[in-house]
């Protein structure tokens, strides 16, 4: 299996690794720091970087549905992933600005959850905006959701996350908000995050380590999907950072 960093360290951009594999599917390490498309949040970019300088540049991460347990650095076009021999040393290094916005974006989503008590059927966090889809009848009013949202992250609350056990969460099922992904199981524990005071779920994604650090998020738009669904678009109030 890849040993996953970045479940422990958000802010671990950089790390030492060795190649599996390396074929038409990705580049699969023993170790990464980069995150994999999943739970809604997108996957990270970077490079891999050689004992000799070279580099070759990573568009996405996803995780390998062939053989469960290994995250597939996918090659921008034109690099040769074939290349790379198992067993080759490489510098695994993220693009931080674009994993920042996501840790970013993700933290407040949790803080949107924690104003809107409603089951949420859709999700998408992205390094440009975010949105969550909440499965309710009645209105949101986009002012008021910004202006919360605002207040949490000035209550500077301190983000962490811990793991419980399957049977904890069974115990506990109003810990699971999203209705169309659920936390996965089988390793015999469950990744929580919790803002203190303010939420607490399972989720396996990036976060930072204090609301005050999501910054300046707006809601920019809230659209009615359907009869139940209400749609929730987050944006960032300055314009994002460039490559990291």
């Amino acid at each position: 299996m890849t040993e996953e960093l970045f479940r422990e360290d958000a802010t671990a951009f950089e790390c030492q690794a060795r190649v599996v594999s390396a074929d038409e599917r990705g580049i699969v390490l023993d170790r990464t720091v980069f995150y994999p498309l999943g739970g809604g949040q997108a996957g990270d970019a970077g490079w891999l970087r050689l004992p000799d300088g070279r580099e070759i540049a990573i568009a996405d991460t996803r995780k390998d549905k062939e053989r469960p347990g290994l995250i597939l650095h996918l090659p921008a076009p034109g690099s040769d992933p074939a290349a790379l021999p198992p067993g080759q040393a490489v510098v695994a290094r993220i693009d931080a600005a674009r994993r920042q916005a996501h840790m970013r974006f993700h933290t407040a989503t949790h803080l949107l959850c924690a104003l809107v008590p409603h089951p949420v059927d859709g999700c998408s966090i992205t390094a440009g905006y975010a949105r969550l889809d909440f499965h309710m009848t009645e209105p949101l009013d986009k002012e008021a959701l910004s202006a919360g949202i605002a207040r949490l992250v000035g209550a500077a609350r301190p983000v962490r996350h811990r793991w419980i056990s399957e049977a904890e969460l069974d115990a506990n099922p109003q810990l699971v908000r999203s209705m169309s992904v659920q936390p996965p199981r089988g390793l015999g524990r469950i990744r929580v995050l919790e803002i203190e005071g303010i939420d607490l779920q399972p989720c396996g994604g990036t976060h930072v380590a204090n609301t005050a650090e999501v910054g300046p998020v707006v809601v920019t738009r809230i659209e009615k999907k359907s009869a139940t669904t209400r749609r929730v678009v987050l944006g960032f109030a300055e314009p994002a950072a460039g490559r990291g």
